[in-house]
């Protein structure tokens, strides 16, 4: 492709919109007005006596003026059809009329014309061409008045007479030339320059607000995936919260039940943590529920701060063991470790690990007391910095509970909350031994991968939430 075509835009994609209703009208009172102007400007030309020797009757001049303002209506709406039109006009009324083509009103109406055919033009290769064919009738037009007819002949007598000799740098006719040379190409390419420039703006324009069409969109797009995946991450909350002490005040209140004849004492300690456990669970589900409340969007999404509403911490590894004697019931015991490669590592766990791990050991007990006999549960969470890692395992010494299969959204949410932060995590009974084996990691870092929600598929460590056949590491 040439220079010209290059910057004349004819390969871009981009194409001017049409005009609307009410550009289309404007279009029709500019030409109402161009027309009055030009008739006024021919009446005060014909005043000075500049039509004494016109050809051709004032019906006729009229004509010419009113059919050149007739294209301005058309001007963005025809513009390749408006510039070819306005070349031809220029040329017959330039042979015809040249006096009533040549009043300032009408030459800046011709430039205003061939101004909009290249600025409106949505074909440029047809509006490049519309550019050059008027090109090509203006050098015929200067070509059949100043050679081949008497203009040249009379300008130069007339001249002549006023300057005799040489006064300037160049001689009458070499000036002459030069002049109307001049004159032509500031007129034409003026009209085309400003045309051009007045299209790259419009398309400039109109991919700042495509662009910016693009931000919003994208914007409204992430704002909503912030939502879903704050939504995902207060379920997978909720979900932990009421399973760990729903399973929990179940399993006291079954130990309450079965010694509450012969043991009272041991009945009301399982009655007492029943109400502990039932207390935690409405407090820890307030917090939740103020999230949701709170109109700091931004400051609760994904995994950074909650909002101000909530204001008692998240739990953290210290919290453990806690939560080890709140899970531990008359036909159950729980203990948990955490062993670390140095002192104090376990604080310098990032929060959002800290509570991963938290939620993992929480959901993996509530399992072990809903759909194990188990008689005992071991959790150990190994902080290990130098290989930049955290690693959660729960085991038990029981065998699965009949009629309490699940629906599998803990283990789903273990895998959740593992891949949301670089880890994976593996289900499945134990070998060589009775129970059930979890464990999940995470790197220290807590590095989040793509929100997607991890779903279980055959062969995955999750998809033992589903019950699907897998292969497990032990």
């Amino acid at each position: 492709m040439s220079a010209i075509d290059r910057w004349f835009g004819s390969d871009e994609p981009w194409e001017r919109p049409r005009p609307s209703a009410r550009e289309r009208g404007h279009d029709v009172r500019l030409a109402v007005l161009a027309a009055l102007t030009v008739a006024l400007g021919a009446e005060t030309m014909r005043s000075l006596g500049a039509f004494a020797e016109e050809p051709h009757g004032i019906a006729w001049q009229y004509v010419g003026m009113l059919t050149l303002a007739a294209l301005v209506p058309f001007r963005r709406s025809h513009p390749v059809v408006v510039t070819v039109l306005t070349g031809v006009h220029l040329l017959v009324l330039g042979l015809a009329l040249p006096m009533t083509m040549s009043t300032l009103p009408m030459q800046m109406l011709y430039f205003f014309l061939i101004f909009s055919g290249v600025a409106w033009a949505r074909d440029r290769r047809a509006g490049l061409a519309a550019v050059g064919l008027v090109l090509a009738l203006m050098i015929g037009w200067v070509a059949w008045s100043y050679a081949f007819g008497s203009g040249l002949h009379q300008a130069m007598t007339m001249i002549a007479e006023e300057v005799p000799e040489q006064v300037g740098l160049f001689s009458v006719p070499v000036a002459f030339g030069a002049f109307m040379l001049l004159t032509n190409v500031l007129f034409f390419g003026g009209a085309i320059l400003l045309g051009q420039v007045a299209w790259n703006g419009a398309r400039r324009t109109a991919q700042v607000v495509e662009q910016a069409s693009t931000i919003q969109s994208q914007s409204t797009r992430l704002r909503d995936q912030a939502v879903v995946a704050e939504r995902l991450r207060i379920a997978r909350e909720l979900h932990d919260v009421v399973a760990h002490h729903v399973s929990v005040m179940g399993v006291q209140a079954s130990a309450a039940r079965r010694v509450m004849d012969r043991d009272p004492d041991a009945a009301r300690d399982s009655l007492a943590a029943v109400e502990r456990s039932s207390r935690d669970a409405v407090g820890q589900m307030r917090a939740l529920l103020g999230t949701l409340r709170s109109d700091d969007v931004e400051g609760d999404v994904g995994w950074g701060p909650r909002s101000a509403t909530d204001r008692s911490p998240q739990p953290t590894l210290a919290d453990l063991p806690a939560l080890a004697e709140q899970s531990s019931t008359p036909v159950c015991s729980v203990d948990v470790a955490v062993v670390e490669s140095h002192a104090g590592a376990a604080d310098r766990v990032p929060p959002p690990v800290q509570l991963s791990a938290y939620r993992v050991v929480q959901e993996a007990l509530a399992n072990v007391h809903q759909h194990s006999t188990a008689r005992h549960a071991r959790a150990v969470v190994r902080v290990d910095e130098d290989d930049d890692r955290l690693e959660v395992e729960v085991v038990d010494d029981g065998t699965p509970r009949a009629g309490t299969s699940g629906t599998g959204l803990g283990l789903l949410g273990m895998g959740e909350r593992a891949h949301h932060l670089g880890g994976g995590v593996e289900v499945g009974p134990r070998h060589g031994t009775r129970g059930w084996r979890v464990r999940v990691w995470f790197p220290l870092e807590g590095r989040a991968r793509s929100s997607d929600p991890v779903t279980a598929r055959p062969g995955s460590p999750v998809a033992a939430a589903t019950g699907e056949p897998q292969a497990v590491r032990t």
